[in-house]
């Protein structure tokens, strides 16, 4: 199919209200607006992994069950993919720049709880705390940035050096985490949040304030039907791909949480097409470009949550790196993923199709995903011939695709839909992530335990190296079948030259 065919994102409608947000010089809203989104990203994005690694040394400081300590990552996953739609919704009725500050506050306060924890449960709330704060955080900097820069070019390089926060921050979080926790403590992994949103929070006083989005039609109270189908519904998914990992996709309790989540979503769509003001327009949703944007980065999500897993196991359990040194080795795919943003995605933004970014950054990663596909037990020289090829290719993909539907989620819509199209933004990145470390870590686990049965000579480093290269298999067939989707029914490839936000 000839790319060049696809349109992007027509304007909606605008509303009688004028533009209500101050148009400063465009210098000033580079240097102020986006250090504090960036520093906001960063903040969400670190806090979905730095946790991961001072796990077992909160574990033991706060004397946690093996059974409970799951809910140091859970709550905050749930909290934050199940309350993301309404935090968008929240944001535009409070005003974006009033909502990132709120978040930003309150992100600091209960990363602070966190890390001043004395018990299990007040470790876990910290977390869920933070986890709601990140959910009105998210759309409500996406929403920013979209409103802020609408020239082409200017647009391209925040866009760029946002997505460069994104695309690096699980990495770094790892890093730091490991870093954090060796040579200070790793209550430090949740204190070192507050220096961060206090200083982002200082940022917003330059950012141009917006006025809170007007009532469309009188219907101006919160959607609340939706509100609470949307996170329950999203709260299930998410817990039941949390829960897959050790119980199995098979388990009563997973499959459970499964069909009532996929029922209460679908039932939140039925609500959404008849509320006077709903809480997800389904117009965000449906339109062709925004749909295979959206649908691009859940895959590349998919994909690369199972990539960045595979690079926490097979460096440390096969390899016998350090948590250290394995999480510095990921600073390979952060620095690359910086690359790929901002001095090609960012500068080309505007200049080319977004398809011409989105389906190359597609394949880049799988390409990256299929050379570990090629690793063997026997192999040598892995970091130079295998790993940092890799982490190179799949840094750049991450990097190109996420600018472009970064952009196209929000581009040409209603200023009162710009914060709910953030917020659907995020969460179909935090289902793809939930999913991906889910699904392709189940892979893994099956193909080794398979690949044993099959073969009782085989060593147990064997069998890991089979069934991580099995479940990187799996990921490449999902990168390529994300470029598909891309090419097939939504990246638009026109260059967007116009503004990207109806006044």
């Amino acid at each position: 199919m000839d790319t060049q065919d696809i349109e992007p994102p027509e304007a909606e409608p605008a509303a009688d209200a004028p533009d209500t947000m101050e148009r400063p010089a465009p210098q000033r809203r580079w240097w102020w607006t986006l250090p504090a989104v960036s520093a906001a990203q960063l903040l969400v994005v670190l806090d979905g992994t730095i946790v991961n690694i001072a796990l077992p040394s909160a574990q033991s400081a706060l004397g946690m069950s093996d059974a409970n300590r799951q809910w140091a990552i859970t709550a905050y996953a749930l909290a934050f993919g199940g309350l993301l739609l309404i935090g968008g919704r929240i944001s535009g009725a409070l005003g974006h720049r009033r909502a990132f500050v709120v978040g930003l506050v309150g992100f600091a306060v209960a990363s602070a709880l966190g890390g001043a924890a004395v018990a299990p449960g007040m470790f876990f709330g910290a977390r869920a705390l933070q986890g709601v704060f990140a959910a009105l955080l998210a759309p409500a900097g996406l929403s920013l940035l979209t409103m802020t820069f609408t020239e082409s070019r200017e647009r391209g390089r925040a866009f760029g050096v946002f997505a460069a926060v994104g695309a690096a921050g699980s990495a770094l979080g790892l890093v730091a985490g490991g870093l954090l926790t060796e040579y200070a403590s790793w209550r430090w992994c949740l204190y070192v949040n507050v220096p961060v949103a206090l200083l982002a929070v200082l940022g917003t006083t330059f950012v141009p304030p917006d006025r809170p989005d007007r009532p469309v039609r009188g219907g101006g109270r919160l959607d609340i039907a939706g509100a609470l189908l949307s996170a329950t519904g999203f709260a299930a998914v998410v817990y039941a791909f949390n829960e897959a990992e050790p119980l199995g996709w098979t388990a009563p309790k997973v499959l459970a949480l499964l069909a009532g989540g996929v029922l209460l979503l679908a039932v939140f769509a039925a609500v959404e097409v008849r509320a006077p003001r709903p809480l997800l327009p389904m117009r965000v949703l449906l339109h062709r470009a925004r749909a295979g944007a959206f649908l691009s980065i859940t895959l590349m999500f998919v994909a690369m949550f199972g990539f960045y897993l595979f690079m926490s196991y097979y460096t440390q359990t096969v390899l016998g790196y350090s948590p250290v040194r394995a999480g510095l080795t990921l600073i390979i795919n952060a620095l690359a993923a910086l690359l790929g943003s901002t001095l090609i995605a960012g500068r080309l933004h505007g200049r080319v199709a977004p398809a011409a970014l989105i389906l190359p950054g597609l394949l880049a990663a799988a390409a990256g995903m299929f050379v570990l596909t090629r690793l063997a037990p026997q192999s040598t020289d892995i970091l130079r011939l295998h790993l940092v090829p890799a982490l190179v290719l799949t840094g750049l993909g991450l990097g190109c695709v996420m600018p472009p539907t970064a952009s196209l989620a929000t581009a040409d819509l209603h200023r009162n839909d710009v914060g709910a199209a953030s917020a659907a933004y995020n969460a179909v990145q935090q289902l793809g992530a939930a999913l991906g470390a889910a699904l392709l870590n189940t892979i893994a686990a099956s193909a080794t335990a398979s690949h044993l049965a099959s073969a009782p000579d085989a060593t147990p480093t064997a069998a890991s190296v089979h069934g991580y290269t099995t479940a990187l298999t799996v990921g490449f067939g999902i990168l390529l079948a994300a470029a598909c989707v891309a090419a097939g029914c939504g990246a638009p490839a026109r260059r967007q030259g116009r503004g990207s936000t109806s006044r």
